[in-house]
């Protein structure tokens, strides 16, 4: 690493503006070994794998080793050369490829725990693409980061994880139609608005929000997108 790459190089701009030496002849001084270093590199050098071993499963044999995957850092058992397809399960966080040990990356193939049946129906721990979750009765439940161990967690503390996001849910929804599905009243960070089709509806003050009719809703959306034309 040259640091003083970029000080040499503004110099040499200098100079060709003031006409000292030709901007040719400089381009070419580094140019030309530079794509021949490029070259060579592109032809002789071998890509990186971005994986390291860890060792093996002690129940299977099967070699265990960490590495980057589509969407982040991974654990994979097994080999793509094995007849039996590799298990994989993503790192919490927290977790490095540098710094992760064989018992660590065994732990992760325990996701997902089956850890007990809520409401007649099963509470399935697990690490998704947005992190560890709590899975019931097909809905997901994300775990709170710094507080709960998706390898540790109980029964009863995903029931509080559960029963508190569908708490918030239902404090949400100030009003639904029957007659228009989709269309809500909701409760948001900076107040009551209305959904529809995606788009949301300032509800004006003067209205309240748990009183609005069907065609009132209606005509406030008419009138918000007269507004934007």
């Amino acid at each position: 690493m040259n640091y003083n790459f970029t000080a040499s190089v503004e110099e040499q701009f200098d100079r060709i503006a003031e006409g000292k030496i030709d901007w040719t002849a400089m381009i070419d001084k580094f140019y030309k070994p530079f794509h021949t270093t490029v070259n060579k590199t592109t032809e002789e050098s071998e890509k990186a794998k971005g994986e390291k071993v860890l060792g093996k499963d002690p129940e299977t044999g099967k070699v265990i080793l960490v590495k980057i995957g589509r969407y982040g850092p991974i654990v994979q058992m097994g080999e793509s050369s094995d007849e039996e397809k590799p298990k994989f399960a993503p790192l919490l966080k927290g977790q490095s490829i540098e710094k992760m040990t064989l018992e660590e990356a065994l732990d992760l193939f325990k996701l997902p725990r089956d850890i007990g049946v809520y409401e007649d129906a099963e509470v399935i721990v697990g690490v998704g693409r947005y992190g560890p979750y709590v899975r019931h009765k097909s809905k997901f439940y994300s775990l709170k980061k710094g507080v709960d161990d998706p390898l540790t967690i109980s029964l009863e503390r995903s029931v509080e994880l559960i029963e508190e996001k569908r708490k918030q849910e239902s404090q949400k929804y100030i009003k639904k139609f029957d007659d228009e599905p989709g269309l809500e009243i909701l409760n948001g960070r900076y107040g009551p608005y209305i959904s529809f089709k995606g788009k949301n509806y300032k509800i004006p003050r003067s209205k309240k929000p748990e009183d609005l009719s069907l065609d009132e809703c209606r005509e406030i959306m008419e009138k918000a997108g007269k507004k934007k034309k």
